[in-house]
């Protein structure tokens, strides 16, 4: 076999269990791609390590109301880290979902975004789940029942640029490993700006009045890298099994 059909071979091979791009890629300056599609985010997408952030993200003060429901948040990660004995995140105890906006500002492994006439579907490798976001022009609901991955509305504010407005999510979850808090009146608000070809640019702002003093950005133009169309992504599903039988291992260690 020439060595010609071996890489033709290698280019067209499915990539099974993808975790994603090699780290050291993401320590290098990224070689210039061509222009980028208009109105068109499709692809699977990495943020490299940036986009796992286990030490959580920085803040504005803390409410009244905020600091009140930290004082029950007992986080593995950040600076308010506890011992594994006491930490009771929702989802590595529980494997609770992580919802939204955390499946983005934790674990935000690679992604894949499909478009459709009337909705922009985010299919996430952590935890193998989906969102939602509806571009047919309807309203966010005033009053929404809270759901894990709450309601999201978008719009094309140009050509490369597409914002993404989100009510309703549920305040159960946290908003990273951290334990950094919300409630149930956040909106959150994501542009996607197709900056390139092969680079997307993530800015996420958090808006919550009743957990924070203003409101702040978690992300700053995130960069994220185009993978080859025959990627197949790695399951990163928290099973409820195994986190028992991790819990139960961690509480044999305490006596």
């Amino acid at each position: 076999m020439t060595t010609h059909v071996v890489l033709l071979l290698l280019a067209f091979a499915q990539q099974w269990n993808s975790a994603g791009f090699p780290r050291e890629d993401f320590n290098q300056p990224q070689a210039q791609s061509g222009p980028a599609p208009k109105r068109d985010l499709s692809g699977i997408w990495d943020s490299g390590p940036i986009g796992v952030q286990p030490t959580g993200h920085v803040t504005p003060p803390l409410t009244p109301d905020g600091q009140e429901r930290l004082k029950e948040i007992k986080p593995g990660n950040g600076p308010r880290a506890v011992t594994e004995e006491f930490i009771n995140d929702p989802l590595s105890i529980n494997c609770d979902p992580s919802g939204f906006p955390r499946v983005v500002m934790y674990e935000m492994r690679p992604l894949q975004i499909v478009q459709t006439a009337n909705q922009i579907l985010i299919l996430y490798q952590f935890g193998k789940t989906w969102r939602v976001i509806w571009t047919d022009g309807r309203e966010l609901p005033k009053n929404p029942d809270p759901r894990w991955y709450g309601y999201s509305v978008g719009r094309w504010q140009d050509d490369y640029t597409f914002v993404v407005q989100s009510v309703g999510m549920d305040e159960r979850t946290w908003l990273d490993n951290a334990g950094n808090p919300h409630s149930e009146n956040m909106r959150v608000e994501e542009r996607y700006h197709r900056a390139a070809h092969d680079t997307l640019e993530l800015s996420v702002t958090i808006d919550d009045a009743t957990t924070y003093t203003k409101p702040w950005v978690a992300y700053e133009k995130l960069p994220l890298r185009l993978m080859p169309a025959g990627t197949d992504l790695r399951e990163n599903i928290c099973s409820p099994t195994e986190a028992a039988a991790y819990k139960k291992l961690v509480d044999t260690q305490k006596k």
